[in-house]
Parts: structure tokens; sequence; C-alpha cells
């Protein structure tokens, strides 16, 4: 085998189940240029999104570090992307404090599903068109939706809300 290929095959791996990895790559598409220097901190954060997000043993849970921490991108953008590419069925609801800042986080969760190497990644789960600013659907029947505090979210249900 090409150890090219070989490389690239172990990347993608890593990508697909490597939360903090798949940050770091979803940082680079956003931020081209910017430099994220992965720490204990970003690693700390995966874990317990992870369980979070796959065991349920965890139901909520409150992320405090220092602002420019990543928490917002790891959390709100690039979870989405990466739970929906591993099961694009599930349904996410993502709240902030304003819809400005929702809908914008949803735009950066698009921008990395619409990704060549996301796609590559991942290339069952694809968005079912352009949807709304602040929610979109996979070809699957999941979704992720923002909402503000304030907005509203009665009727609605959710797999994971963050």
């Amino acid at each position: 085998m090409n150890m090219h290929v070989s490389v690239h095959r172990q990347l993608d791996a890593l990508l697909r189940n490597d939360l903090v990895a798949f940050t770091q790559k979803a940082f680079a598409e956003l931020t081209p240029g910017r430099r994220f220097e992965p720490s204990w901190h970003h690693e700390a954060m995966a874990y317990c999104l992870g369980v979070v997000a796959s065991t349920r043993e965890l139901n909520r849970l409150i992320i405090n570090v220092p602002p420019r921490s990543l928490k917002s991108m790891m959390a709100t953008v690039a979870l989405p992307a990466f739970l929906l590419g591993r099961d694009s069925t599930l349904k996410i609801i993502t709240v902030c404090y304003g819809q400005e800042l929702a809908n914008g986080f949803s735009r950066q969760t698009r921008q990395i599903m619409r990704a060549e190497w996301y796609q590559r990644l991942f290339p069952s789960t694809r968005i079912d068109g352009q949807g709304a600013e602040h929610m979109f659907r996979t070809t699957a029947g999941g979704f992720r939706m923002a909402t503000s505090v304030e907005g509203t979210l009665t009727g609605r249900g959710g797999d994971l809300i963050i």
C-alpha cells in the first residue's frame, strides 16, 4: 500500500473519531491562517462533551474557561457537525444569548459540513437544500437548529440541546 494513502486514511480516521482533531480542522476551515494550538483544556472539554453526547450518563454540563478558549467553537460549531457526520439523523438544538450569534454559529457549522474534507470524511451526511439561516436539515432527517434564549422553542424537541 502506498504510504501516502495510508497517512491520509489515518488522518481521516482521526478526524472522524477525535473531537479535538476535528475542531482543529474546523478551525482551519473557518479561520484560515490563524493557528490552533490544542491544550489540555480542549481535551477535557472534548471528553465531557463526548460523555454528554454519546452516553447520556450526564445530561447537564457547564463549561467554565476563559474567553477565547474555543468553547463556543468546539461545543456549538464543531460538535454539531461532528455528531451529524457520525449520525445524520440526530436532532441538535443550540441556544445562545442572542439570535444573531446563534445564526452565525449555524452558518459556521453549515460551512464545515459543505467543505470537501468533511464530505470525504462523512459521505452519507448531506445538507438537504439551503434551509433557513437558523436551521438546516440533513437528507436523513436530522437537523441543527439555532435559537436564542428569547427565541421560540415550543413544540421542538431534540436529541441534544447545547
